[in-house]
């Protein structure tokens, strides 16, 4: 098989990126958060539908899990922050594999060799751009990372194929879609109408306000949880800077012989549309080639901090001050950053949410932690110091207090003009005057917008003003010639008047509509999936830990 595998470079839908995602509905209650703690495996196996769980199957069922959320994410799924703000749980995953895997069975599903060869080659190739051009090297760069070996690969590859066909066959009455009722959905989606819009923002009703020291003094005692700052953190941090490490990464790519060749495949892959700001494909490919720089440098600035950080673990007692202390050995410089809080991060820093995140995870007794990668280098940090929530003095934060009273009085202006504008609109247009005659009478400037359909995904001539859904979902009320309701917004509201609809391009519609009904037919399949797939879960994973109260378990993020 694996020689099978090595032989085949052709392309074959690619699953692992297109397999439809599975909105899967946590059913059990009140126990269907078994562990928050990812990479931790059940004490009591249970079974499935009267079927034992072995610890063999449980633990192959982890190593696919992980392997499919490393190749859909490019992070194994107990070191990506994001695994857990999404909610990823390796248990539940687990078992939900194992799961689809017994009606594999039960269905004779059956991947292919060559059909697992191909899926193999696609996958490899993608990874080119790391180094990695055959299946040797990607189990030695990245499989055994986690002591998975090529056995493994090639049995997840075999169960991804069964997937497909599982969602093939279990939802197949999704597909039983017609094409009338494709061409009913597509028009009522793509039906257009001609509107106008007048808009009454509060910013032109600012200077009308009127201000006093007792009403902003009152506004701001009624709000006082409004202007609660969050607990903040304040970090000192050692930057290992990726322009340190451009030397050592042009090092790295001299070494590859086949660069070009990686570079190109990278080319073709992404299309001609995914650098569309590159005047040319040569300077396309330079940006490609100054990715992979970085990358590398990237490697190399990381590989530096594991060899402090790890210094950093070896010394008793652990205090935050250690980071100082051999910082200043090495002559690394030590920088602290402002306060700040877990919504906005560090204002002065080029950092992702997992700098922010680490950091309010530190404490007494784990107060430093890295490596941390970034935009433009790897860092190491150590708390500062904690600031607790407070709500600060109303003499330290007037302005502020000022200018948001002064726009919550706006806005309520501007809703009443709005109010009292529905009624003279209406009353004039009875009167036969039109739309645009009433608004210029009030000094309304009325905004012509540019046909739109439920479908627009982009309306910049008002998205700055209204939320474009709730613009769609009030204009495809009003019948041709007649005017909405003042509709409020956060900061004052709205009038739509529909000039009419419009006829559909005929011609459009007939060359759209197979691959809507192929769209369509592909959405259905996937709620039909579901609901199948929530129905045999509920049922036959009642025997097994998802069902019953936590335990204590075990690390199980790789094999033994």
């Amino acid at each position: 098989m694996i020689g099978t595998i090595r032989k085949h470079q052709q392309w074959l839908w690619v699953i692992i990126i297109t397999l439809t995602v599975i909105s899967f509905v946590i059913f059990f209650s009140p126990y269907s958060k078994v562990s928050d703690a990812l990479g931790r495996g059940p004490v009591g196996l249970g079974s499935i539908n009267g079927e034992s769980v072995t610890q063999e199957s449980y633990q192959d069922a982890v190593v696919e899990v992980y392997l499919r959320y490393f190749l859909m994410h490019s992070d194994w799924p107990d070191k990506d922050p994001a695994a857990k703000q999404a909610g990823f749980d390796e248990q539940r995953e687990a078992y939900y594999r194992l799961l689809l895997l017994q009606k594999q069975r039960e269905l004779n599903i059956h991947a292919s060799s060559t059909a697992v060869a191909q899926l193999a080659a696609d996958i490899l190739r993608s990874y080119q751009r790391a180094g990695v051009n055959s299946l040797a090297s990607f189990e030695k760069k990245i499989l055994q990372q986690r002591n998975f070996t090529a056995a493994d690969f090639e049995r997840f590859l075999r169960h991804e194929i069964g997937m497909q066909q599982l969602i093939s066959v279990a939802g197949a009455s999704g597909k039983l879609v017609t094409p009338q009722e494709a061409e009913f959905l597509y028009r009522h989606d793509h039906e257009e109408v001609s509107a106008e819009v007048a808009f009454f923002p509060a910013t032109n009703y600012l200077a009308s306000v009127s201000v006093t020291p007792q009403a902003v003094a009152q506004f701001y005692t009624n709000r006082l949880p409004n202007y609660r700052l969050p607990e903040r953190v304040q970090v000192s941090y050692v930057k290992f800077e990726l322009t340190n490490y451009w030397a050592e990464a042009d090092q790295e790519m001299a070494k590859l012989t086949n660069l070009t060749a990686i570079v190109d495949n990278i080319y073709r892959e992404r299309g001609t549309n995914y650098y569309r700001e590159a005047k040319s494909p040569a300077e396309a490919k330079e940006k490609i080639t100054q990715e992979i720089r970085r990358d590398l440098a990237l490697v190399s600035a990381r590989k530096k901090a594991t060899e402090v950080a790890a210094q950093l673990v070896e010394q008793e007692p652990v205090r935050a001050e250690n980071l100082d202390k051999l910082a200043a050995e090495k002559g690394l410089p030590v920088k602290v950053t402002p306060a700040f809080d877990k919504e906005d991060g560090p204002a002065d820093l080029n950092v992702r949410s997992d700098f922010t995140r680490r950091a309010f995870g530190l404490t007494a007794e784990e107060p430093i932690t890295g490596p941390i990668a970034a935009e433009d280098g790897v860092y190491i940090i150590a708390l500062k110091g904690r600031i607790p929530s407070e709500v600060p003095a109303l003499d330290s934060i007037r302005d502020k207090v000022t200018a948001d009273y002064r726009f919550s009085q706006a806005v309520q202006l501007a809703r009443q003009t709005g109010t009292n504008f529905y009624t003279a609109l209406s009353n004039g247009m009875a009167q036969g005057k039109t739309f645009t005659t009433v608004c210029r009478e009030a000094k309304l400037p009325p905004i012509l917008l540019p046909p739109f359909s439920r479908s627009s995904r982009s309306l910049p001539e008002v998205e700055d003003r209204v939320p474009l859904g709730l613009l769609q979902e009030v204009a495809f009320r009003v019948p041709p010639g007649k005017v909405s309701y003042f509709f409020s917004t956060t900061d004052g509201g709205f009038i739509v008047h529909v000039q009419s609809r419009l006829p559909m391009d005929e011609s459009k519609v007939k060359v759209d509509l197979p691959g809507f009904l192929a769209y369509l037919r592909q959405a259905r399949q996937s709620e039909a999936f579901n609901d199948w797939f929530r129905r045999q879960a509920e049922q036959g994973l009642r025997q097994t830990p998802l069902a019953r109260p936590p335990q204590p378990t075990e690390p199980t993020g790789a094999k033994k």
